[in-house]
């Protein structure tokens, strides 16, 4: 247990997080022959994106001073909508190595996530990466570095993780400054489960850190959550390949494999004891996350709804942030009702569907959690509008709402601030000067309107030069509208979204728009209409397909054609009254652009 050294990456993104991982593996001779960048991201989504979606665990050795040492390294995602998986990290770790780079210098996300760890009382290592590039002035950001962490200029170490500068320091760093793991290992096994994932032909692999107490294989386990005991075939380490073991101890971290093919069995922040002699209580679980996005999911293939449950319930052990309920839609059929972090967790989990387990899903409207106050004073939370009550039960409207943080050089001040105010937010205190260049602006904002295309517009009017972060703060009065769209006078409930009143008659008009674009033209006409709280302000018609009837007609009394058309135009008309309108998927895929 001394020899073991529990430690986490913060960095934002693009600051060398995983580059520096990358190193650490090669400096501690894990990965060997051919290698290729990103090691720990074993998604092809995350080596596309260039950022970490899951965190991911390794054990390296690393010998100082004649001696041994085992690191495990647990990264971390540097993403807010991944804030979980950090927190995750974070309560397993002793330590943690604080990565900035010094061109952009400290950013918003790293800041909230270097407080997770200040309150988790992690030992902070700060880190100066990307010292070989030229345009850099090391002694603004090291200030930056200082006042943040509470540290000496000497505390920091300056790496170059793409070049290899350094990176024996960090290491040995590691080993002297972060305090090896506390637990009795003489007290039953108390192991938490901070991650797991699902494989197909061994079931569903834990991956845990043991608090006390050890673990071997074949003993009986108990999780304690669900009272189950379950048999230890296999444990061990977890390096870039599972590597078995016969015995795990104290402070350290590994995987079990129980042949457990239920994915409800599993819980991350469950705790593992023996199931002979148990231990008394439980390890504290993880912070509960709740979802601040929601959005349905159905298949494209009604038939393949049951294979989507299935991919569902296994994404949802690999991620725990993650919720659904079962839903159904006159339009689109069966699918899920399901809660998301933020607006890039909800894309990475449509793609991860799509590539992983092969099934093609269309994503409705995204929306925030509202709190509904009706005339009885009854209390009820709304996540999809569809469920949202008359206007006239209504007493009041809540919806959710952040504090945002916003990093950025005063170059961009007044266009940020732009932003800010025309997503309805409210600045909170002055400004606060970090360096003479650089500063920090916060602003109380609606969820609602940074899901979608806050964080874009925020770096395309600053250069990419501003980051952002934000943290709930709770409910409060809203005038919100709903919109529902009507195509053939039928209600289509999945492309119904809550909207604040100022935005409601400009959206309205350009749904109603572009739908008339995308949707293909019938053998009838297609009125669609959209309303807002029950009253039709905008209207397109889809102009039906149509055979010329009076084509042959070369001459004769007009009234023949009369009569051709006449009967054109009541088969049209009952062809309407019974006909189905079909709604392509793309339809609903571009839809999603609209609300931007």
């Amino acid at each position: 247990m001394h020899d073991i050294r529990n430690f986490c990456i913060i960095a934002h993104i693009d600051h060398g997080k995983s580059t520096l991982a990358d190193r650490l593996l090669e400096f501690t001779k894990t990965v060997s022959g051919k290698k290729r960048n990103q090691l720990l991201d074993d998604m092809d989504l995350e080596r596309e994106r260039g950022i970490t979606i899951k965190s991911h665990a390794v054990q390296m050795e690393y010998k100082y001073k004649n001696k041994v040492y085992i690191l495990n390294l647990i990264d971390t995602p540097g993403h807010v909508d991944f804030s979980y998986e950090v927190s995750r990290s974070i309560e397993a770790c002793e330590g943690a190595l604080l990565v900035v780079d010094c061109t952009k210098s400290i950013q918003a996300q790293t800041i909230s996530n270097l407080s997770l760890a200040l309150k988790n009382h992690l030992v902070i290592i700060p880190i100066l990466n990307k010292i070989d590039l030229l345009d850099f002035t090391p002694e603004n950001v090291m200030k930056e570095i200082m006042e943040l962490v509470g540290c000496k200029i000497d505390d920091i170490i300056s790496v170059s993780a793409k070049n290899g500068i350094g990176i024996n320091n960090v290491l040995n760093q590691i080993i002297t400054r972060i305090p090896p793991p506390t637990g009795d290992p003489k007290a039953p096994l108390q192991a938490i489960i901070f991650d797991s994932l699902y494989n197909p032909f061994r079931g569903i692999e834990a991956l845990f850190r043991i608090k006390n107490g050890y673990i071997r294989k074949g003993q009986k386990l108990q999780f304690m959550s669900t009272g189950k005991v379950y048999c230890a075939y296999e444990i061990g380490t977890l390096k870039l390949q599972r590597v078995s073991k016969n015995q795990i101890n104290t402070g350290d971290v590994g995987y079990v494999v129980s042949g457990i093919k239920n994915t409800s069995e599993v819980k991350v922040g469950d705790t593992i004891t023996d199931a002979h002699k148990p231990a008394e209580k439980a390890i504290q679980k993880f912070k509960e996350f709740k979802p601040m996005v929601f959005a349905s999911i159905y298949p494209v293939n009604s038939d393949q709804y049951e294979e989507l449950r299935s991919s569902i319930e296994k994404l949802q052990l690999n991620d725990a942030a993650f919720s659904f309920s079962s839903e159904s839609s006159p339009a689109l059929g069966f699918g899920f009702h399901c809660g998301f972090l933020g607006f890039l967790h909800m894309e990475i989990v449509k793609d991860r569907l799509e590539r992983e387990y092969n099934i093609s899903v269309i994503l409705t409207i995204p929306n925030v959690s509202y709190r509904i106050y009706k005339n009885n004073n009854q209390e009820i939370f709304i996540n999809n509008p569809s469920d949202f009550p008359e206007i006239e039960k209504l007493k009041k409207i809540e919806e959710p709402y952040v504090l945002v943080s916003i990093i950025t050089n005063d170059n961009y001040i007044g266009n940020v601030m732009s932003l800010c105010i025309e997503k309805r937010g409210i600045m909170i205190g002055d400004h606060n000067y970090m360096t003479s260049k650089r500063i920090k602006i916060m602003f109380e904002m609606p969820l609602s309107e940074i899901i979608f295309d806050f964080y874009d517009k925020l770096k395309t009017i600053s250069n990419g030069y501003a980051s952002f972060d934000y943290n709930f703060i709770g409910y409060r009065n809203s005038d919100l509208k709903k919109i529902t769209v009507l195509i053939n006078y039928e209600k289509i409930e999945p492309l119904s979204l809550l909207v604040h009143k100022t935005k409601a008659l400009f959206l309205a008009k350009k749904i109603c728009h572009e739908l008339s674009l995308l949707i293909p033209k019938h053998q009838f006409s297609i009125p669609i209409q959209v309303s807002v709280s029950g009253r039709i302000i905008a209207r397109e018609t889809i102009k039906a397909l149509r055979k010329n009837v009076t084509d042959k007609c070369y001459g004769g009394d007009i009234s023949r054609k009369r009569k051709l058309l006449e009967k054109q135009k009541k088969g049209k008309k009952k062809m309407r009254q019974i006909g189905k309108v079909e709604i392509p998927p793309s339809a609903f895929i571009t839809f999603l652009k609209i609300k931007n």
